[in-house]
This record gives C-alpha cells, structure tokens and sequence, in this order.
C-alpha cells in the first residue's frame, strides 16, 4: 500500500471532474484519486463502515460505488482487510474525502491508493440527491471523467457513457476468479474438505471456514463438475461474484453436477442465484439493488431476524407461499428481505443443499449471519438442517 500522504500532497490543487449518468444527469466535484475517465453500473452502498472492504469486493466489478456515508478516508488503508488482490470497483463517488488517515492500523490513505491503482473518482456535495436519483430511476451506466478529460462537451460525455455496456448479460465472474487453485489450510485440525468455486470470492469466506476446521479449496469459476467432484469434497461452496446469472451457464451446470452428486452445497449472494437456475429458477435485475451492511433478513424456519451485508442487484424468482418442486425434490425460500420481500436464501427439502443471498463472513459487516458457516457444517457432518 501508499504511504502516508506528506504535507505538500495533502495541499496540492485538486482537478475538477464531472459525473454524468447515462439518463443526462450530471454532477460536477473534485478529482478523487486517478485521473481520467471510466465508465460502470452507478450503485450507492449505505453502509457507514467497511469502506475499504468495499472498494476490494470483486462483486463489485464493472460498477461505480457511491458511499452515502458523508467521511469516507478517514482511517486509511492497511494490509489487513482487501477481500482480494486489489481494488475492483470501475469508479468511486464520495462526498467528502478525509484530508488526513487517522489509525494506528493505517499504512496509507485512501486517496494514494486510488490514484496508484488507477481507479477515477468523484467528490460531490451531492451524494444524497444522487442516491434519492437512483433509488427513484434504478441502477444506470455512468462515467466519471476528470482532468483533462473533463474538459470536453457533456454531450460528447453523455455519448460515451451511452455507448458503454450495461451490466445486464454481462459475464464477470470468470474475469475476478482465480486463475489458478490454492488451498487455504484448516486452522487446526482438519475436519472437512470444502472445493469452493470462486465467482468473486472473498477472502474472509474461506478463512471463517478455515476457523471451522475446513480445507478449503478454492477453484476458478469455470470449473467443471467434475474439476469439484474429483477433490472428493466433503461439501461444494458457491462464491459470491459480479454480473448476470442469467448467462454464467458454466456455473449451473457444474451445479447441477454436484447436486446430482448428492454433495452438500452452500451458496452465498452469486452462489445463490447460480443455485436458483440449477433449480430452474428465473433471475431479475433489482432497481437499485441492495448493498450495505443494514439488511434486516428473516429466517423463515426460525423467525429470527438478521442484519445483515449484502451487495447485489439481482435476485431470484421463486414462490414464496410454501414448498415447490424442483429436479431435486422439493425446496422452499428460506430467508426473505424485510425491507421489499425479495427472495433471500434458499434449500432443498430432501437432499443437504442451501444458499443465502447475502454476506455471513461479515467482511464488512455485521457477525449477525455468522452461524450459517456451522450449519453448512452441520451439513458435511451428516447432521442435517440446523
């Protein structure tokens, strides 16, 4: 990571830039970190912390994050909580960039390390109207442009943005995966084997099942049932990721293999929606989508509620007033959002599969879902739903 900024750094001019969503509307700021231009998906994420966690989720590939949380910077980064190799988003949009990082845990600022990794972003007053914007017209292509790339005419700006692609049909999951396996060792003894099949994985979620006694072994997303079934796992896990679901086929039909198998399955956020389809499922795009770290999900098995991180925006479409038949016996939706009742997890009645449509390893966020990692091993144990 950067150093910290000096004095002389921290007092430089600061460009001008321009924000222009793909209906017209503009937003004009500061440069923040590299300058240039890009192009994404504008989401908005509502969560007050966990900005540097954000900025590395690979589910957010191909998107332009505005942050609602007015300081954002304020503890710089570390090398401590990427959730992957680097940043991932297209763009960042903030209101109000910390001029100084403040924490002892701090090797740099936020700042540095955009502009060192390449990512244009945007500082406006107006993170709020443009929140209220999406949440009334949904989720669009936007471009930020600053420097001299601001300089042009905002119709030629527009033009660009226009001619971008849009996240629907977009397959991004095999450009964030792993190229290669790795393995991520059991904290102690040993007591199961994972293949976890990385969509965009973070790297929080293999570590809270290493701290569960689980080798986990983490694929390319391509991966083949027969690539998963050949570790002789003891249970199949589904990344989260970036993209459509519609057309990440290869993701299904390994799915499918597993759960011809019998194998145990866990599917997270992507993996949920990867599990929908093998279901013969539908998936929608959301309006907005929903991510940030304050999503109240209720447990329809237990009625207990958690708050909860997500970050997607799809969704499954399944019947949510009882029991459905599906290739692989019957299933039922197992979690739902309280805050517009969309479709949060799901499982299968008679064989040992399930998925959630958020975020348990609770990097950032809330620890509230962390027992679903015990369940899926309750799973491998032989055990059963818990």
């Amino acid at each position: 990571m950067s150093d910290r900024p000096s004095a002389g750094e921290r007092n430089a001019p600061v460009s001008t830039a321009v924000l222009i969503l793909e209906d017209g509307r503009v937003f004009r700021g500061a440069a923040y970190g590299a300058e240039g231009e890009t192009f994404g998906e504008m989401v908005f994420n509502t969560g007050m912390t966990g900005y540097q966690e954000t900025l590395t989720d690979p589910s957010y590939a191909r998107q332009i994050v505005a942050m609602t949380a007015p300081h954002i910077g304020n503890t710089g980064v570390n090398e401590e909580d990427p959730e992957s190799r680097r940043i991932q988003v297209a763009g960042y949009v903030v209101r109000e960039p910390a001029r100084v990082a403040s924490s002892w845990r701090a090797t740099g600022s936020l700042g540095s390390a955009l502009r060192e990794q390449g990512v244009v972003g945007i500082a406006i007053t107006g993170t709020r109207a443009l929140t209220r914007h999406l949440r009334d017209r949904g989720a669009m292509r936007a471009g930020i442009f600053s420097g001299p790339a601001a300089a042009a005419p905002e119709r030629e700006l527009l033009e660009k943005v226009l001619a971008s692609p849009s996240m629907e049909g977009a397959d991004l999951a095999r450009d964030v995966s792993t190229p290669e396996p790795y393995v991520v060792r059991a904290h102690g003894e040993k007591r199961f084997t994972v293949a976890a099949v990385d969509l965009g994985i973070k790297s929080m979620t293999p570590y809270r099942m290493a701290q569960r006694g689980c080798e986990v072994h983490v694929l390319p997303a391509t991966s083949t049932a027969a690539d998963i079934l050949d570790l002789g796992p003891d249970g199949v896990f589904f990344s989260n990721g970036p993209g459509d679901p519609a057309v990440a086929d290869y993701a299904v039909d390994a799915l499918r293999g597993v759960l011809d198998a019998g194998t145990p399955f866990f599917g997270i956020c992507f993996g949920n929606q990867i599990f929908g389809r093998a279901l013969g499922l539908g998936t929608y795009k959301l309006r907005f989508g929903h991510r940030g770290i304050n999503q109240p999900v209720k447990d329809r098995t237990t009625g207990k509620v958690d708050v909860s991180a997500h970050n997607h925006g799809f969704a499954v479409d399944a019947p949510t007033d009882g029991p459905f038949d599906t290739p692989y016996g019957r299933a039922e939706v197992s979690h739902v959002n309280l805050n517009d009742g969309c479709v949060e997890g799901l499982r299968l009645l008679d064989r040992p599969a399930f998925s959630v449509q958020y975020h348990p390893e609770a990097a950032a966020g809330p620890h509230d879902a962390s027992g679903l990692f015990d369940r899926f091993c309750d799973l491998m144990q032989g055990k059963g739903p818990r």
